[in-house]
């Protein structure tokens, strides 16, 4: 890459840029073997420039923990219908989807691999985990009073390492199809939500008026 085309890209498309290299890079090898001149070299920048955007290898880390673990928001299509198997599947198929593009990296960063005991991660994980089990309860129709209980969030943690480990075996061990998970998370999630609303005594789940994710 040469100068003048660096020169041309804008402050943030050069960070996307540097991102998406060490998003490939640390997908590859685990965090200890990739070093901070690779990643410069990868992304066709100077160390410098690295060191400008992240500070250190470490805080680049961080960014792509938080880029590839931290479920963003989602409304759902308006052809998907209003009822729980509906939005299950279409849940599952979007964080199916989210995983695809970047699957190794996703298996990799989501076990800490290579990195020791950072609490930065640690706490990263932990954020990412409890959000991605807020959000994903609420898409498929729970009411934000049922999602903020303790207990119903505790399980939607549980059903997260387990979809992890199912999307370990798909995209690391070529245990899975994709078809395989999405079978085997759709049923876990049908199963939990039967759980939940069964523990609070309530006879569905209570499903608000906007389809939109609303509660971070």
């Amino acid at each position: 890459m040469t100068g003048a085309v660096r020169q041309r890209l804008e402050p943030d498309a050069r960070r996307e840029q540097i991102l998406e290299a060490a998003i490939e890079l640390f997908g590859e090898r685990p965090y200890a073997a990739v070093s901070t001149a690779e990643l410069a070299r990868a992304a066709g920048v100077t160390r410098g420039l690295l060191h400008h955007y992240f500070g250190t290898k470490r805080g680049l880390y961080l960014e792509v923990v938080r880029q590839m673990l931290i479920v963003p928001r989602m409304t759902l299509p308006a052809e998907v219908g209003d009822g729980l198997e509906d939005r299950i599947d279409a849940c599952v198929d979007w964080l199916l989807d989210l995983v695809a593009k970047h699957g190794r990296t996703f298996v990799a960063v989501s076990g800490a691999e290579g990195v020791g005991d950072d609490p930065e991660v640690d706490r990263l994980l932990v954020e990412a985990d409890d959000k991605a089990a807020r959000r994903i309860l609420t898409l498929i129709g729970l009411d934000a009073e049922t999602v903020a209980s303790p207990r119903v969030r505790a399980i939607g943690r549980a059903y997260g390492a387990f979809a992890k480990g199912a999307i370990r075996e798909w995209v690391r061990e070529g245990s899975l199809t994709r078809a395989d998970v999405h079978a085997v998370l759709a049923s876990a999630l049908r199963a939990i939500v039967a759980e939940v609303v069964a523990g609070l005594g309530a006879a569905e789940p209570r499903v608000p008026g906007a389809r939109a994710e609303r509660h971070t």
